[in-house]
């Protein structure tokens, strides 16, 4: 009974953990760029350089999660913190936020200077991978 009851509650809490996807930082296959460091990556999404245009994800994807930690060293939180101050004090306009990586695909596809992160899997030839991080 205590290997049942062991087993059904690993199943549980392995069933409620999200799934890490691999995100990849994408643009257009035009853009000049064909790598770029996680450094200049981050400028463009924490809006210290304005070169590229930044796709984001909804607050609420995952995978907008897992890319400011692994390309900018911040949570979700801070990144927000810091745009709004920003945006406060007139420095910068957020990035321009869509519904998933299909609208992310489109977005960068549809503008060379534009720069977006998507999960792996959703890769295909309307965008060029400049970055796994």
């Amino acid at each position: 009974m205590k290997k049942i009851l062991i087993a059904a509650c690993l199943s549980t809490l392995f069933t409620t953990l999200p799934a890490l996807a691999e995100v990849v930082v994408v643009v257009n296959p035009k853009a000049a760029e064909s790598a770029l460091t996680k450094d200049q990556v981050a400028q463009f999404f924490l809006g210290k350089s304005t070169s590229m245009t930044p796709i984001d994800q909804p607050d609420s994807a995952a995978v907008r999660a897992e890319f400011y930690k692994k390309v900018a060293d911040k949570d979700a939180a801070q990144a927000k913190a810091l745009w709004s101050k920003l945006v406060f004090t007139g420095k910068a306009t957020m990035p321009k936020e869509v519904a998933d990586h299909a609208a992310v695909k489109a977005a960068v596809a549809a503008n060379p200077k534009a720069i977006g992160y998507i999960d792996k899997s959703a890769v295909d030839a309307s965008v060029k991978v400049v970055l796994t991080p």
